[in-house]
């Protein structure tokens, strides 16, 4: 084909796709319609976007390539105009006069605007040194340790998330409120998200264990000690928090530990009868002490402590029962059973309830069940009277997995008539109106769902509350089109990727895909993207991150938004991610690839002699 019917045959194909677009704006246009107005004209390119995402554009845009002109592969954020430039292009090439220009539903470089716009709406502003915000979920200490909400906010956390499906409203308030005055003492900006539990389905209680802890030393491939197990000694009058997260907590007798000094040496006999010896290193006031063992070490409820040459004594108050787990091996039987009573552990035979007990009815035999994330997953081999299932272990850890209560139950096979939101959602959000910025809706899976909740809060009065609604499920992604454009009748909306559950509903190697066409179409409805679900996982909990999620961490700057889950080296986990999306924002913005200059090779660059037109420039 000569360059000149190429051109013609172009030109055939962009004013195809321009009717589709004309088509696709007719039959979306009473949703379109009644969007708000701040989003009529992000409505409508997100309908052009879909209507050319109907075709396989490939072969168009290799041939669009060729020829020097737009491809399309960057349209998102301004597909009429896009079409209409290259239109405009090709009639230029082949010699003929172009017609007037048109107005487009959002002109170029307006897509980018509105997206910003629409993100500092819902999310606040943009920082200054990078284009994605840091949200962190909050521990429930944060509802009383100022200095941990403080450090985050200081160290770059510009939105607090809430977590509705634990705690109480009176620990929300607390949190929300910490927050409040960490940004107010700091001089930053830090917004409140309310994250309504949806219809999670998960694993029933299991009876508690002893009253114990376990300290345990960090040893090396060798078995050697390179960090000796830490506690933290505190009142049992007046109790202080640990001063980091998960760090093991033993209550004593306020007198006897306001007598001790970094150097006491305390002696005990562990649950086993070993001898084992605390040594203070460090004394805070009143307020408790710091504590190392060297060895691991057993400590139960009525422990004594005695210091090393002398008399003084005292016994560790009540601790904690142990949070006790099944561990499931490929080829056991587990019973899921409507019954949510604490169920034993035992050796022989492990059950546990199930908090929805439609489960039970709804899962048939052959259905895949899958736990905690898809840790452990099986297959329904037989469903015994109606009250329970008997599930065979398919895929578990080498030495097998441990399931604990409260973790969440996936039935891909399964229909499920449980909807978002719950009316304890409709009851926390009500709460959540009182102290949030906006409000996150899990498990949402249809628009009836986004019009019942958007509906509740009309009736609280909350008009202004932001949406965001995550997407974590088969049905959720499929219906995302109409999820976006009824959630965009609000003024603040946007979407959260939650790849945990995503990734377990759809299957993991499914998850790139997915979240890849949920950033596209966002982009196409200029609405701001939170990446979420074990970003920095192994660094916020462990303090060494891996490798991967480095590399997972410098992708999410694609999103407005990157959400950290809790941990105790939160902290640790913030300012890490605060320099890497720093780093990577001068590198990409969106599926551009931003041309700053090449730092590494600067020495060598330098040497390259510049042209007198690039020495002007």
């Amino acid at each position: 084909m000569t360059d000149e019917a190429e051109v013609s045959a172009l030109r055939d194909v962009v004013d195809g796709l321009l009717d589709d677009l004309a088509e696709g704006e007719a039959a979306w246009s009473d949703l379109i319609d009644r969007a708000a107005p701040e989003y009529q004209d992000s409505a409508r390119n997100m309908v052009h976007y879909l209507a050319i995402r109907r075709r396989d554009l490939r072969d168009t845009q290799h041939r669009l390539a060729r020829l020097g002109l737009s491809s399309l592969g960057r349209s998102e954020p301004h597909v009429q105009a896009t079409l209409r430039a290259v239109r405009a292009a090709l009639t230029a090439m082949s010699g003929a006069d172009a017609a007037a220009p048109q107005d487009s539903a959002v002109p170029i470089g307006d897509g980018a605007v509105l997206l910003a716009k629409h993100a500092a709406a819902l999310l606040g502003p943009a920082p200054r040194q990078r284009a994605s915000r840091i949200m962190v979920t909050m521990p429930s200490a944060a509802a009383t340790d100022s200095a941990l909400v403080r450090d985050l906010v200081a160290a770059g956390m510009e939105i607090a998330r809430i977590n509705c499906a634990h705690d109480d409203p009176d620990t929300w308030r607390a949190i929300a409120g910490q927050v409040r005055r960490a940004a107010r003492e700091t001089g930053r900006t830090c917004l409140v998200a309310a994250d309504l539990a949806g219809p999670k389905v998960r694993t029933g209680p299991l009876e508690s264990g002893p009253r114990r802890v376990k300290l345990r030393p960090r040893r090396n491939d060798l078995g050697r000690v390179v960090e000796p197990a830490r506690a933290w000694l505190t009142s049992i009058q007046d109790p202080a928090p640990a001063p980091v997260e998960g760090m093991s907590v033993l209550p004593v007798a306020g007198a006897w530990l306001a007598r001790r000094r970094p150097g006491d040496v305390l002696m005990l006999r562990d649950t086993r009868g070993s001898r084992r010896r605390l040594t203070v290193v460090e004394h805070v006031a009143a307020a408790g002490c710091l504590v190392t063992v060297p060895n691991t070490t057993y400590v139960a409820t009525g422990t004594r402590l005695r210091v090393r040459g002398g008399r003084d004594r005292t016994e560790i108050g009540e601790l904690p029962q142990v949070r006790q787990a099944l561990r499931l091996r490929r080829g056991d039987v587990l019973e899921l059973t409507r019954d949510c009573r604490p169920a034993p552990v035992t050796h022989g035979r492990a059950r546990i309830g199930c908090t929805h007990a439609e489960v039970i009815d709804a899962a048939q035999v052959g259905h895949r069940v899958l736990f905690d994330d898809g840790k452990i997953a099986g297959t329904v081999t037989d469903r015994d009277g109606g009250e329970r299932l008997r599930i065979r272990i398919t895929h578990a850890g080498a030495g097998g997995s441990k399931l604990r209560a409260d973790k969440g139950i996936n039935l891909p096979d399964s229909t499920l008539s449980a909807s978002a939101p719950t009316a304890q959602d409709l009851a926390d959000a009500a709460v959540a109106a009182e102290f949030a910025d906006f409000i996150e809706m899990s498990f949402v899976r249809d628009p009836g769902d986004v019009e019942r909740l958007l509906g509740e809060l009309d009736r609280l009065g909350a008009h202004e509350m932001g949406l965001v609604l995550k997407i974590e499920t088969p049905s959720a992604f499929e219906h995302l089109p109409r999820l976006l454009i009824t959630a965009m009748r609000r003024p603040k909306v946007g979407v959260m990727i939650a790849r945990g559950d995503l990734a377990v509903e759809c299957g993991y190697e499914r998850l790139a895909e997915l979240q890849e066409e949920i950033l596209w179409l966002c982009e196409a409805a200029h609405l701001p993207v939170i990446w979420a679900t074990q970003v920095l996982e192994q660094l916020a909990k462990t303090g060494n991150p891996s490798r991967a999620e480095i590399s997972d961490a410098a992708m999410s700057e694609r999103a407005e938004c990157v959400m950290l889950n809790k941990g105790p080296y939160i902290r640790d986990a913030v300012a890490a991610l605060d320099d890497i999306l720093h780093r990577m924002s001068e590198h990409h913005y969106k599926k551009n690839q931003l041309l700053r200059p090449l730092r590494s090779w600067q020495p060598i660059l330098d040497r390259i002699p510049k042209s007198p037109a690039a020495q002007r420039g």
